[in-house]
């Protein structure tokens, strides 16, 4: 079944005559369409693209299931066209997208009655397939190539902001399109910080560096981190780096489908917790990637969501002591049928540089 009879499937359990798909996000996923200016009105029968004369060709190539439509005025108008043509009385929008300005601007033009949608086309989202599995693989080796070429480079007297963008370039060069979000080199006492995006300051004789980064590739995400040590570490950072690596090697092994996102979580917090460091492990354990370097399914302790196969998760434990630095080390797992694939190889035993 395809992605669009997914939609006009839930569209139909949700009794919705229509949605209007404006997240870049999700009209890529909805309709394949790579280009910036676009929108999407499907209706529990048809599918209908509007974009301008820039990409009307484009989208004819890639939105092959939909009926392309080209705006020469404002977008907006194509819309209500739409809705009037196909009678549409309740149309979907996702309200957490529409500005309040669009939102008012689409409630003049419509006789149609709006109705917020959340998470309708996140939810098919999560669970990925064969081409969505395959391309996060390869977004997955590319960051694995970027850890191995980045070791070299990771010496006292070189900036974090150097490391990063040696990194950055390096998975451009291997076929990255971009990074997943801003790559995190944090040393030292900066390594305390779970977001300590790179900075100026340079790396020193006996710093733990933690590397958080990843690529897209195709549209999607990798999102991987491993802490390293420059020369010999402090014997508290060398404890807790232990502790990390055994909380996230026990979710390696047992994070399967049928599990919630608080189990998933709690195999890693009762051990750290344990150990006497739960204090310092601030955020939750994983999150969903895919089109976003951010979605479902979440894996904390406020989400008791199931999961289930082809889900593809981050798992991410960590300790932070501010003062003496921190360690997190990340994973991202396919979960399949009875467990799940880890798809970042790079080693996680400590390296000293």
């Amino acid at each position: 079944m395809s992605r669009l009879s997914n939609i006009q499937k839930a569209l139909k359990e949700e009794n919705l005559d229509a949605i209007l798909v404006t997240s870049p996000y999700n009209l890529r996923y909805v309709s394949n369409f790579t280009g910036t200016t676009g929108l999407a009105v499907i209706t529990q029968e048809k599918g209908f693209f509007v974009t301008d004369f820039r990409y009307t060709r484009q989208a004819g190539e890639q939105a092959d299931d939909y009926e392309v439509v080209q705006n020469r005025g404002p977008i907006y108008h194509e819309v209500k066209r739409i809705v009037e043509e196909n009678k549409i009385e309740q149309l979907g929008f996702e309200d957490a997208y529409v500005s309040f300005r669009n939102y008012d601007e689409l409630e003049g033009l419509l006789d149609a009655d709006l109705v917020p949608i959340s998470g309708l086309i996140e939810e098919l989202r999560e669970v990925k397939d064969e081409e969505e599995i395959a391309t996060i693989k390869k977004a997955c080796e590319i960051a694995d190539a970027g850890f191995k070429y980045i070791l070299d480079y990771i010496k006292p007297g070189v900036s974090e902001i150097e490391i990063a963008n040696r990194l950055d370039f390096h998975m451009r060069e291997l076929g990255a399109t971009s990074v997943s979000f801003d790559t995190i080199v944090a040393s030292g006492y900066r390594s305390a910080m779970p977001h300590g995006v790179a900075s100026e300051k340079l790396i020193e004789q006996g710093d733990f560096v933690t590397l958080d980064f990843g690529c897209y590739y195709n549209g999607y995400v990798s999102d991987m981190t491993r802490t390293v040590s420059v020369g010999e570490p402090d014997p508290k950072l060398k404890e807790i780096y232990d502790v990390v690596l055994q909380a996230q090697l026990k979710v390696n092994e047992a994070a399967k489908p049928g599990m919630t996102g608080i189990e998933v979580d709690s195999i890693a917090r009762d051990y750290i917790t344990e150990k006497g460091y739960g204090e310092y492990f601030g955020h939750s354990n994983g999150h969903g990637i895919g089109l976003e370097i951010h979605e479902g399914p979440n894996t904390s302790q406020k989400s008791p969501k199931v999961l289930v196969e082809n889900n593809v998760i981050t798992n991410e434990p960590g300790i932070y002591i501010d003062g003496l630095g921190g360690v997190r080390i990340e994973d991202d797992l396919l979960l399949t049928k009875n467990g799940n694939e880890v798809l970042t190889f790079s080693p996680k035993e400590l390296i000293i540089l």
